[in-house]
């Protein structure tokens, strides 16, 4: 099993954001980079991680954060990928440069590497900030929906949301799709931005006592990026609160009447021969996900559709397709797309595809 190297660092940056108390994290610290020395040195042969380069950037950020050196001959790996052009898969590199670019903004920010090694910081993290300006879509969109929290992260750790328009189009984007992240993991990429932060932040905050409470909480201060003369708070006041609490949401509204969608299966080599191995309509409830209609899909005789999913912190990943696993040593995954070829912005448990549109589950190499 290949080490859970992002799973853990996400888990450091979200608890150094609650002012815990000291004891309990610094063991979890030591056991992350050990997993980055696991995560490297279990695939040294294939030059890339057991995992991938955005769970090793997480953990390359999340001990920065923590005030945590890390090896020079770690960092430089990602240097390499990012000049190699290894970052990312599926074609949607944004989050994996955005997680690389901010481990690179506070490893020089911190001074905790050399002044030519941070030189070299400074510009790729600068590069990587204006390949993701160019990369927005006209919707103000930056890969997709859960890729443009990050890429505003970057901006605002580097400061350039001062001047690069992609900044406020992107912040629109996010604020028009906020219905889209709906679980506590695409919660915890966007409410940082929302309150005009990136993960950076945590480095600088201090943590103050209050009555009724064990643990601190932070002391957000009142820095905020300066844009074009007008200081960015694009946010309801309600999301601004210093106590989250749960909105009462509403279920969805019962759809009447049933629809169809055509799902295909598409598989090409080397791992198959033959390209395309599924393809048929599937009748489905109106409000039907996607994971409603492949569950549709098994019940259809005489040769039932099979597949398996793996529950995730995002919700339900595909895993396997008729037999055909993906596996991250195969550095292969199932990408979800609408025909011809758009990929998907939510995964199978939140799209609800309409009717009569036809989506293809591809094997794809990342």
């Amino acid at each position: 099993e290949p080490p859970h190297t992002g799973r853990l660092a996400l888990y450091l940056l979200g608890l150094q954001a609650t002012c815990p108390p000291p004891t309990p994290h610094r063991s979890l610290v030591t056991w992350l980079k050990y997993y980055l020395e696991e995560d490297w040195t279990g695939s040294r042969r294939h030059g890339h991680p057991l995992t991938s380069h955005y769970q090793y950037g997480l953990g390359v950020l999340a001990l920065c954060v923590h005030h945590k050196r890390v090896r020079e001959e770690v960092i430089r790996r990602l240097l390499t990928a990012q000049h190699h052009g290894r970052l990312g898969h599926g074609g949607n590199t944004v989050d994996t440069e955005a997680v690389v670019a901010l481990a690179f903004t506070c490893l020089e920010q911190r001074r905790l590497v050399g002044t030519g090694l941070a030189a070299e910081l400074r510009a790729a993290a600068q590069g990587a900030s204006r390949s993701m300006a160019e990369a927005q879509g006209p919707d103000g969109i930056i890969g997709n929906i859960y890729s443009t929290p990050w890429a505003l992260q970057v901006f605002l750790a580097t400061g350039v949301c001062q001047t690069e328009p992609a900044f406020s189009r992107a912040m629109a984007a996010v604020l028009e799709n906020l219905e889209a992240f709906g679980t506590a993991a695409t919660m915890a990429q966007v409410l940082p931005v929302l309150h005009g932060r990136s993960y950076l932040d945590l480095v600088s905050m201090h943590c103050r006592e209050e009555p009724g409470r064990s643990w601190g909480q932070r002391d957000w201060g009142q820095r905020w990026c300066h844009h074009r003369g007008n200081w960015v708070s694009p946010v309801p006041w309600w999301l601004l609160a210093d106590t989250l609490t749960p909105l009462d949401m509403e279920p969805l509204a019962e759809v009447p009447g049933n629809k169809t969608v055509q799902l295909v299966v598409e598989c090409p080599l080397p791992w198959c021969y033959e390209l395309r191995l599924y393809d048929r309509p599937v009748p489905a409830p109106a409000a039907a996900s996607l994971l409603d209609v492949l569950q549709a899909a098994a019940t259809l005789g005489p040769h039932g559709f099979k597949f398996h999913t793996q529950d995730t912190p995002q919700g339900p990943f595909l895993t396997e397709v008729l037999g055909l696993e993906a596996r991250q040593e195969k550095r292969n995954y199932w990408q979800l797309l609408r025909a011809p070829n758009t990929p998907l912005q939510m995964g199978i448990a939140d799209y609800r595809p309409q009717d009569g549109e036809t989506l293809i589950l591809r094997l794809s190499e990342w």
